[in-house]
């Protein structure tokens, strides 16, 4: 009797051979996508998506029933991972360790979309040195009542904010409504270092445009304004990497543009159909981006001077964080007034 979604089939990946199992799977059903085009179109950007997650402790979020199913982080080494899929020992915020896959080679990519793989979560770290992020990553995020029109005006502000911190950015969709602006650094800060950069990027971005971006951590406060998300930053947060398929119906993938491109594309315009013809024609255009890192020297000064002048001091973590030094209570405004 046949396989239910056919039979399995296998692919040449470099030095590896990848077995997919019931490839037919229809993994998008909106646009009839199947398991077989998600682990193809992961072959065809394996180069540039090994650039940019390779060599990172990465936590794999896997549809395992398709987008219409229940989807889960994996921040372990699923059982069974051949011995070629190597790893990396992290810590969590609570102190305790895991081990999470380390891509070093696209084989990688390959084998984990027949896991059910869509998002690669890679964090902002390399080996060894992973408690020193060497990317600085905004999280530029609109509310549900704006789109990605304000994203990408709110990002334009980011750029120009960086510039003057003598930063330079790399934007891309992020597969929904937001934009990501990706900065390498060096890995000279720890994670909270980094944090309060982005946190201090972020109060300029909102002075310079108040009325259309926040930083506020609370969504009451938020008044429907474009929120720059600066706990994507805190240890164990990430975002989905370049060339990550996203869990919509659209099955549209996160794309790095130039900022110019930026203001004429929608997100919709990248998907697993469509994206490897998009880096065939436009080439890896984040590759530029590891040719200088930069320093977070400006950034911290104008979080020092926030702090001094202005008595702004750090902002809530996540909930699932522990209590952090100098951290504000995490209450809520409102509740906070009616406790009073």
């Amino acid at each position: 009797m046949a396989a239910k979604h056919g039979e399995a089939v296998e692919y040449v990946v470099g030095e590896r051979k990848i077995r997919v199992s019931s490839p037919d799977k229809v993994y998008f059903p909106e646009r009839g996508i199947t398991k077989r085009q998600v682990v193809e179109y992961y072959i065809a950007v394996g180069e540039p998506l090994l650039r940019a997650v390779g060599e990172r402790p990465t936590t794999l979020k896997r549809y395992v029933d398709g987008v219409t199913g229940e989807w889960f982080y994996a921040k372990r080494v699923p059982k069974g991972a051949p011995e070629w899929v190597q790893k990396v020992e992290i810590t969590f915020p609570s102190g305790r360790k895991a081990e999470e896959i380390c891509p070093t080679e696209p084989a990688v990519f390959a084998w984990a979309a027949n896991l059910g793989t869509f998002d690669f979560h890679p964090w902002p770290v390399r080996r060894p040195k992973v408690d020193h992020p060497d990317e600085l990553r905004i999280d530029v995020d609109p509310p549900d009542q704006a789109g990605f029109d304000d994203a990408v005006a709110v990002a334009g502000t980011v750029r120009e904010v960086l510039e003057d911190a003598g930063l330079v950015g790399y934007p891309k969709t992020s597969g929904g409504r937001g934009v990501h602006v990706l900065v390498r650094i060096r890995p000279e800060w720890d994670f909270v270092g980094v944090r309060h950069a982005v946190i201090a990027l972020g109060r300029e971005v909102e002075r310079r445009m108040p009325e259309r971006a926040t930083v506020a951590w609370w969504k009451e406060e938020r008044g429907g304004r474009v929120f720059i998300d600066f706990n994507q930053a805190a240890r164990d947060r990430t975002v989905a990497s370049t060339w990550s398929v996203r869990g919509t119906p659209k099955a549209t993938v996160s794309t790095p543009v130039t900022w110019e491109q930026l203001g004429e594309v929608h997100p919709d315009d990248f998907d697993v159909l469509t994206a490897p013809d998009w880096y065939r024609e436009h080439g890896d255009l984040h590759a530029p981006m590891d040719e200088k890192p930069f320093g977070l020297e400006t950034l911290l000064e104008w979080y020092a001077r926030d702090e001094r002048d202005h008595g702004l001091g750090d902002m809530p973590y996540p909930p699932d964080h522990p209590k952090m030094p100098g951290e504000p209570k995490r209450v809520q405004p409102s509740k906070a007034r009616s406790d009073t």
